[in-house]
């Protein structure tokens, strides 16, 4: 005989299946951006021009799945986070050139025990963190200026430096965006299809996943040993 949910549990297991596909989906993106930076590494170096076309092709990406994914299907969606994922590993697969695997794998840890503290404070605070997120906004913005100011300077302590302040803001928006999903997860009715449903999870997936990438390159520069 199937169990008849009260209500308040009803909500709570929907809400958790929510966040537990975001969860699961930026897994993913995290595994497929892992594993095809190490593969590429292996086999050749990105020259500078596909590197290029790279970078501006995710950024097209992120434009659309951020910006327009209630117009896709789920499956064009996933596609598309599923292939971000895939070109942001060729992209990547500079860090095992620079530094040693051992630094990699020990910053990779590092990166997802601050990343898990951050989340869970995102998730379990009171505090509405609107006005926050909004002023770490504006430090990414910096962190971005500062950073293309830097391909020409190529100071390694100003790289240092926006990399101590990016760690500050990636924990924060990750904090942050855990909270804009939870409260994406407390809003959506209990009997939304399963298409938007994975739409919003992939979405949150997105997020969470670029603040996952930006705050371990950043702690990268930090802790990494160079090969």
């Amino acid at each position: 005989m199937e169990k008849i949910l009260a209500p308040n549990e009803a909500t709570r297991a929907h809400v958790n299946g929510f966040i537990q596909s975001v969860y699961n989906w930026m897994a993913i993106g995290l595994a497929v951006t892992g594993g095809l930076a190490y593969l590429v590494s292996e086999m050749f170096v990105v020259p500078p021009g596909l590197f290029l076309i790279l970078v501006v092709a995710q950024l097209g990406m992120v434009f659309v799945l951020a910006g327009k994914i209630q117009s896709l299907s789920a499956s064009t969606a996933t596609g598309l986070f599923v292939l971000y994922a895939a070109l942001n590993g060729v992209t990547l697969s500079w860090i095992f050139l620079v530094y040693t695997n051992a630094s990699i794998v020990s910053t990779f840890f590092i990166c997802a025990l601050t990343f898990a503290a951050a989340s869970a404070y995102g998730m379990v605070t009171k505090k509405d963190l609107t006005s926050f997120g909004g002023f770490l906004m504006m430090g990414l913005i910096g962190i971005i200026i500062a950073s293309v100011v830097n391909l020409f300077l190529r100071s390694p302590a100003m790289t240092m430096i926006v990399s101590y302040i990016g760690v500050f803001v990636f924990v924060g928006l990750a904090a942050w965006d855990t909270q804009k999903i939870k409260q994406m997860a407390l809003s959506q009715p209990a009997d939304l299809d399963n298409a938007t449903l994975r739409k919003g999870a992939i979405f949150g997936a997105l997020s969470l996943y670029l603040d996952f990438i930006n705050l371990f390159i950043m702690m990268l520069h930090i802790f990494g040993n160079r090969d």
